[in-house]
């Protein structure tokens, strides 16, 4: 049996969660939280397997909470559960010691898999986090600059360089300096291959 703490700060969704979970083969939730400062109590009376965590909760939120929690060395792992989707989040959590990350709009048989995996030691993460984590990734090791990446992005929407100049305030002469910036980390040899490059690295 896979024993659970909730931790979310709407009741509506604190009761779908539960009662979704306890209707499922293996799973029971033990602890139902509003905060994350009550998620800790919660996981240390009762030392649960998988702690499903909200992020945007009042007083303790959810970042800290998952800080705490593994901190403690309580034995449970953090699942995130969460709307957000943004780059920053996402790194703020697993930075944490979240183990996982799906989105609150996932389906109810993906979040019950997701549990499961946690509780089998495997990481689940939402194909839209997954993508996030690459793209910063990409962004680390290739040590694009903030501007350089605003250039590319403006370049996969299309813009000539005229445009990508006005838009960002800056000179053409600066935006083709960034652009041979670009394609000399990206490896690409046009336009049309540096926009290729940051769609398929989430950019």
């Amino acid at each position: 049996m896979i024993r659970i703490v909730v931790a979310d700060d709407h009741a509506v969704v604190r009761q779908g969660l539960t009662g979704l979970l306890d209707d499922a083969d293996g799973l029971t939730v033990v602890g139902v939280a509003a905060d994350g400062g009550e998620a800790i109590a919660l996981v240390r009376e009762h030392r649960p397997d998988v702690v499903l965590m909200d992020l945007q909760m009042p007083g303790t939120d959810g970042v800290e909470a998952t800080r705490a929690i593994v901190a403690e060395r309580l034995g449970a792992e953090v699942l995130v559960l969460t709307s957000f989707s943004d780059q920053a989040r996402i790194h703020a959590a697993i930075d944490a010691g979240a183990v996982g990350y799906l989105l609150k709009d996932a389906e109810p048989a993906d979040l019950i898999a997701g549990i499961r995996a946690v509780a089998r030691g495997e990481s689940p993460l939402d194909p839209r986090a997954a993508r996030q984590l690459i793209a910063a990734r990409a962004e680390r090791d290739l040590e694009l600059s903030p501007r350089e990446i605003e250039v590319l992005r403006l370049v996969v929407e299309g813009l000539l360089n005229k445009q990508i100049a006005q838009r960002l305030g800056i000179s053409e002469r600066t935006v083709k300096a960034h652009l041979t910036s670009i394609f000399q980390r990206t490896g690409a040899t046009d336009r049309t291959q540096a926009a290729l490059w940051a769609q398929r690295h989430g950019l």
